[in-house]
Order: C-alpha cells, then structure tokens, then sequence
C-alpha cells in the first residue's frame, strides 16, 4: 500500500512520512527486545477476492497478479527486521480474520500489540477492534498509522480507537522503552 508501486498511489503520498516513523518505532522495539511481526497480504493465488466489499471490487485488477515474494506483497526491505517473523494471508482485508496472526502472537506469550501500518479506513481498525476482543492491549502510535483523508483518520484515532486502546506517538514509546524523557 505503501511503496513505490503502491495500488493506491494517492493514499501512498499523503503517507509519505508513515514509512519512516514506522521504521524509527521499529528498530526501538528491536532493541527494547520486542517481537516484530509482520502481517502481509500476498494476493489471493489466482482466485476470486473474498468478501463482497467495494474496495475488493476495485483493487481486484490491481492485485489480480500478486503473488508471494513480489515486491507489492513483501515487507518493505527498510522495515523488515532479521528476526521478525512475517505471516502472510490470501484473503480478507484484515489479517486477523480467520488468520493465524492472533493464535501465534497469544503463543508467544505477547499480551500488549503495538499496532502500525495502513490503513485507519478499514484494517488497523477492525485489527484494532479484533485485538482487543481476544484479550491484547492495545497501543496505537498515531504517527505509524495511516488513512485517508488525513482529517478522518485523526477522526478514527480520537474517536475510535480511543475506546479501543491507548493513542500514542513513535517518540513517546522510543521513550518509554529507553528510559528517556517524552520526546513527543
């Protein structure tokens, strides 16, 4: 959603800065001596789009090729970590729907996800919303997320995910997980 060949080339420039900051939290969460876990959408192998929603109808001829290892449905190679683990899926528009991503994090022992990425419109939302129903805190650095307009997604971050978990910044976690003063 995000890189240069990026389905959605407008929503990928009004989260230019996304990128950066989502590789900034990363490394500290590295460091600090957390998981990383990537979870990626790698096309749906040949078949029909799941679910019957509008933005699967529109973004169908656009993924339609996609397949495990391209560029389009890989981890950005700034953001992806030695140690992290990725989980690609086939389906759905949000990667803890009949996934594995919840039942693997809950066996690793993870309690609290710090989740990032795209998109405020759909999938770190109902991500969010799923998260939270089995059990996981929840944090939500506001600069490592992304949606469209900019104005909704503040939206969903104030009134949304609010309820959900805790809003925070990139440079108030670095902060908790160093041990230094609030940065942001």
């Amino acid at each position: 959603m995000l890189g240069p060949q990026s389905v959605l080339p407008a929503f990928a420039a009004d989260s230019a800065d996304l990128v950066g900051n989502v590789g900034r939290l990363l490394d500290a969460a590295r460091a600090f001596g957390a998981r990383v876990v990537h979870a990626t959408y790698e096309g749906n192998l040949g078949g029909r789009p799941t679910g019957t929603a509008r933005l699967w109808r529109a973004l169908g001829p656009a993924t339609a090729h996609w397949r495990p290892g391209m560029a389009e449905t890989s981890v950005m190679p700034e953001l992806l970590g030695e140690h992290d683990i990725v989980l690609p899926r086939h389906h759905g528009l949000f990667p803890t729907v009949d996934s594995e991503l919840l039942p693997v994090l809950k066996g690793l022992g993870i309690t609290t996800i710090v989740l990032v990425g795209v998109s405020l419109n759909l999938a770190v939302t109902h991500t969010a919303g799923h998260a939270t129903q089995a059990g996981f805190e929840l944090v939500v650095p506001r600069d490592a997320v992304g949606g469209t307009p900019a104005e909704y997604a503040e939206q969903v971050l104030d009134n949304t995910i609010a309820v959900l978990g805790r809003p925070s910044t990139v440079d108030r976690l670095i902060g908790e997980w160093t041990g230094a003063a609030d940065t942001g």
